[in-house]
Parts: structure tokens; C-alpha cells; sequence
């Protein structure tokens, strides 16, 4: 299954799965949930029961290129603070 375009995601609901966003992103779910363990997660996410799920707004803003390197360590700091 190829990954879906960007403007194939912006008309995603407001949050996704961890495997959605994981093939939006090119990675495996495995791997992303690994991040969002370590609070190293590129995007923003929200937890709910036991699992997490995306924030969709941001993940056209890191594959439309407009989060920086600095928003992504704030995002990771915030996350990990959680």
C-alpha cells in the first residue's frame, strides 16, 4: 500500500491512529510507538485509554516541512514532560 499524499491527510479526521500516522510518516507503527514511549515523537499526540492517537494537524505540519528542528525538540521536551 503506498503512503498516502498530503493532500490525501489533510482530509483525515482530526486524529489518527499511531499506524496512520506511521504510514503517512514511512515509518513502522512499532517504531513510532517507540518514540511516543520515549517522548521523542516528531509529532504531537494525545493519550487515550491505553494507546495514543495523532493529532492529524500535525502531521501536515512536519511532512508539509513547516515544523523546525527546534519545534520538534520543544515538542519532545513537552512530551516527555507528561
Amino acid at each position: 500500500m503506498p503512503s498516502p499524499t498530503l493532500d490525501e491527510i489533510r482530509t483525515w479526521p482530526a486524529t489518527v491512529s499511531v499506524a496512520k500516522a506511521a504510514s503517512a510518516i514511512g515509518c513502522s507503527a512499532s517504531h513510532l510507538h517507540e518514540r511516543i514511549k520515549s517522548g521523542t515523537c516528531p509529532v504531537k499526540t494525545i493519550p487515550f485509554g491505553t494507546r495514543s492517537v495523532v493529532i492529524t494537524a500535525e502531521l501536515v505540519r512536519l511532512l508539509s516541512g513547516e515544523t523546525t528542528h527546534a519545534q520538534l525538540e520543544a515538542n519532545a521536551s513537552r512530551q516527555g514532560n507528561a
